[in-house]
């Protein structure tokens, strides 16, 4: 009889990956526990690392109220929910692996942690007020099923943040790749590298696209959703030493390209680098509208379905 190797499936090898990446990137409690004395270090500082991280945190702060319930997911660090904590508010950390998140807790700087598949999370229905997933979308297998998942546990919102899809905000481009697919679909990609982009823990990168999200919502039977754009400079070597502040050579760098990267948004010439997403589970109070309108944000209720 011949001996078989039952083949992983590939949600199965992709949850594996990403299971273990940080176990293999950090592979002693004494290195993880310098990332975390690093993370607390760049807070007090204020360094041009945490300054970025937070453009991106300060995109639920419309939501944010302590007497609210918030669910991170993907949040392989905790630092996500920590932002949460120290805002006062009640927060599980979630991610599919749990190589910080224990330490995260011990150390005081969440509230709780699970370890969770978001495609299949544990959770009750409306467990959470919110859920937060801020650049961990892209890293899902199966993308859609871990937004329904989040709706599902959610009692008024879910919140994605995310790098925008590109080709929904560039009819120019999107009229070009149009005209060259009907000669050959292979002549774009030798100019546009991440057409099909994949990372090294092996995912395919999902991108962010209103659209999208809008359909659904929609379909889901859902009353509200709110998009908001921005550009933000991602994290190089050396900005967790830098202060965010004039006195910072590198921060006025990345300040003098935000600057010109809005402009072009503006002017329409280039959509904006990140979106966020929050896809509404049920209607949000007029003084949730006016605080997301007050932030940038684009809100939009449905018309209800006729036929339901």
């Amino acid at each position: 009889m011949k001996n078989t190797v039952e083949k992983n499936s590939f949600e199965e090898t992709s949850y594996l990956s990403h299971e273990s990446w940080f176990a293999k990137q950090y592979p002693d409690q004494e290195k993880r526990l310098n990332t975390i004395r690093k993370w607390q270090k760049s807070i007090e500082q204020n360094t041009a690392e945490y300054w970025l991280h937070e453009r991106l945190f300060a995109l639920a702060n419309p939501l944010i109220s302590s007497k609210d319930h918030w669910l991170t997911v993907g949040d392989g660090y905790g630092f996500d929910a920590n932002y949460f904590a120290r805002k006062g508010c009640k927060v599980m950390a979630t991610d599919i692996g749990g190589a910080f998140l224990p330490l995260v807790k011990e150390q005081k700087l969440i509230d709780d942690f699970s370890v969770e598949n978001v495609e299949k999370l544990s959770f009750e229905d409306n467990s959470f007020d919110y859920v937060f997933c801020k650049e961990a979308y892209h890293h899902f297998p199966r993308a859609y099923l871990g937004v329904y998942e989040m709706i599902r546990v959610a009692k008024k919102a879910i919140i994605l943040v995310e790098p925008q899809d590109p080709l929904t905000k560039m009819p120019l481009m999107l009229a070009i790749k149009n005209i060259l697919d009907r000669f050959d679909p292979t002549i774009l990609q030798k100019f546009w590298k991440n057409r099909y982009s994949f990372e090294e823990v092996g995912n395919y990168v999902f991108k962010l696209s209103d659209r999208e999200m809008e359909k659904i919502a929609m379909g889901m039977n859902l009353p509200a959703i709110a998009f908001k754009g921005i550009n933000n400079s991602y994290w190089k070597a050396g900005l967790d030493t830098e202060t965010a502040d004039a006195r910072s050579a590198a921060f006025r760098k990345i300040q003098s390209k935000l600057r010109r990267d809005n402009l072009l948004c503006k002017l329409g010439i280039l959509p904006y680098q990140v979106l966020s997403a929050v896809i509404f589970k049920t209607l949000p109070t007029q003084e949730t509208i006016s605080k997301l309108k007050n932030e940038g944000y684009l809100y939009y209720e449905f018309p209800k379905n006729p036929y339901l």
